[in-house]
């Protein structure tokens, strides 16, 4: 006689229900980190509730998240772009000999997006066409794309832009909310679309799950891929603007070490480093949460190599806490 077979073991509903996981989520406990970082800064500096330093405090993140958008959908389909922040050297390079040479602000912005698009494409043929990995691609022209702007400018360094140029990083659209903040607050909501309301993004997260099973369900990876790597160079011609308008000048060392951030925001946010995870709001989050780091750093006099260490610890520790996590579990 055989045993009575036992009725599977069911979760309880209030343990399945959409607010428990929500509430559970990484991007739930983000946020809480994020909200106890503002009330330290708030107690660490009597400065920091001023409402000109907090938008001042948004020029620490607005230019890294409009890249981390779309560097988030490109780590979300299984490759990576080490080569952000030398993209922004090469379109800001390339802005400033325009300006040199008499170009109004309509031709630098073309030049910005031009450049980033080129070089997106680039590095998007060498991997899509090539199938050569990503991470080798990008290291390489990662030292290309910032040794062209060294050939260029050697020690020198290119000024005067235009005024109305200049207004892309340093104006205001009402009162204390600046140009970058708005276009960041736009770009989030345009990639928060992209991916979790239409097919392109449900093709980008097949892609990072399964790229040979994506490819046999009728999506064209190639394609998905090339378009995320020319998103990515858009994204960084349209920080160089950004940056460049702020600054008012272009050496060939700007935006030294931005990727690391990028990076560490992306991953921070919750997207799987091995791809086929992630969400915006959580990318939007951890923007925010590093900002609010990094300023209130800065208005503790914290000198800048601290902050890269504590940067680069920090990603090391959210790459390492979820296998740390699961091991324990295990």
């Amino acid at each position: 006689m055989t045993e009575p077979r036992r009725a599977p073991r069911t979760i309880p509903d209030r343990l399945t229900s959409p607010l428990r996981r929500n509430l559970l989520g990484w991007e739930s406990l983000l946020l809480i980190v994020g909200i106890a970082i503002f009330i330290l800064n708030a107690f660490a500096s009597p400065y920091f509730l001023s409402a000109w330093s907090l938008s001042d405090a948004t020029f620490n993140f607005t230019e890294k998240a409009m890249i981390a958008f779309a560097m988030a959908l490109l780590i979300v389909a299984g490759e990576i772009d080490l080569s952000v922040a030398s993209i922004i050297a090469l379109a800001s390079t390339a802005m400033g000999a325009a300006a040199t040479a008499g170009a109004g602000t309509p031709v630098l912005v073309l030049i910005g997006l031009g450049t980033g698009l080129l070089c997106g494409a680039f590095n998007g043929t060498l991997v899509t066409r090539l199938g050569l990995p990503s991470i080798v691609v990008t290291i390489g022209t990662m030292s290309l794309f910032r040794g062209i702007s060294y050939i260029v400018l050697g020690d020198g360094a290119y000024r005067g832009y235009p005024t109305s140029f200049q207004w892309f990083g340093q104006g205001y659209v009402f009162w204390v909310i600046s140009f970058e903040f708005v276009l960041f607050a736009v770009l989030a909501v345009i990639f928060g679309l992209l991916l979790h309301k239409t097919n392109f993004g449900r093709a980008v997260y097949a892609v990072g799950n399964n790229p040979t099973a994506a490819l046999f369900s009728g999506i064209r990876v190639a394609r998905v891929k090339m378009t995320l790597f020319l998103l990515t160079g858009l994204m960084s011609g349209v920080a160089a603007i950004c940056l460049t308008a702020r600054l008012g000048s272009t050496r060939p060392s700007i935006a030294l070490g931005m990727e690391l951030e990028v990076v560490t925001m992306v991953v921070l946010g919750g997207v799987s480093i091995l791809g086929g995870a992630g969400s915006i709001p959580g990318v939007v989050i951890a923007a925010f949460v590093l900002g609010l780091v990094t300023f209130g750093l800065g208005l503790l006099n914290v000198p800048g190599i601290v902050m890269s260490i504590f940067t680069g610890a920090l990603l090391i520790g959210v790459i390492a806490l979820p296998r740390l996590i699961a091991k324990w579990r295990r």
